[in-house]
């Protein structure tokens, strides 16, 4: 009884990546490049997670600071502590050319939003990476700001999506600094 369930878990997760890919390879692709325009003019990125979607700001930074699939040097990212004032993280170790970086993927908190409003202040790019109730978010963004949206009513498949988003982006800068790494097909 729970094999096929199992099964059809790998089914609709691998169905989803395949649908999303072509309507999100144009914004990871652009979010590396917000990325890569920070840390290769001395900048650094600021990553906060918020909700489920929290555990993927650490497992940013440590790809960030660690080598993802290959070895390279540390770059620049900033662990923003949760349960905090994000805001207040930002006034205070954001500085013009430095991206924020929000994962969450449920309806933002007046928290996420002032700190979005509060990274313009400062003059810093916005990587947001979203789920589908993500409307105040995109009000806020600028043309110079990047929204990723992982569209599903499922948090799941929200949160895998978000997570192979986050790979696309790492690999997508490693691509940049050290050349393309074949990709097995």
């Amino acid at each position: 009884m729970l094999e096929p369930r199992i099964h059809q878990h790998f089914i609709d997760s691998a169905d989803l990546s395949y649908q999303s890919a072509e309507g999100l390879s144009k914004r990871i692709a652009e979010g590396v490049q917000a990325l890569l325009a920070s840390i290769t003019n001395g900048g650094k990125v600021l990553v906060g997670g918020v909700g489920h979607s929290a555990f993927l700001a650490p497992l940013f930074v440590g790809y960030f600071w660690g080598p993802f699939e290959r070895p390279r040097p540390e770059l620049a990212a900033l662990l923003l502590t949760p349960n905090r004032e994000v805001a207040g993280q930002v006034r205070a170790l954001g500085l013009a050319g430095d991206v924020l970086l929000i994962f969450s993927e449920q309806p933002p908190s007046p928290e996420v939003l002032e700190a979005i409003e509060t990274a313009h202040d400062r003059e810093m790019t916005v990587l947001a990476v979203t789920g589908p109730v993500s409307h105040e978010v995109s009000k806020r963004l600028l043309e110079t700001d990047v929204h990723i949206v992982a569209a599903n009513e499922r948090m799941m498949r929200v949160l895998e999506t978000q997570l192979l988003v986050l790979h696309c982006l790492c690999d997508g800068v490693d691509a940049q600094l050290l050349g393309d790494l074949e990709i097995e097909e």
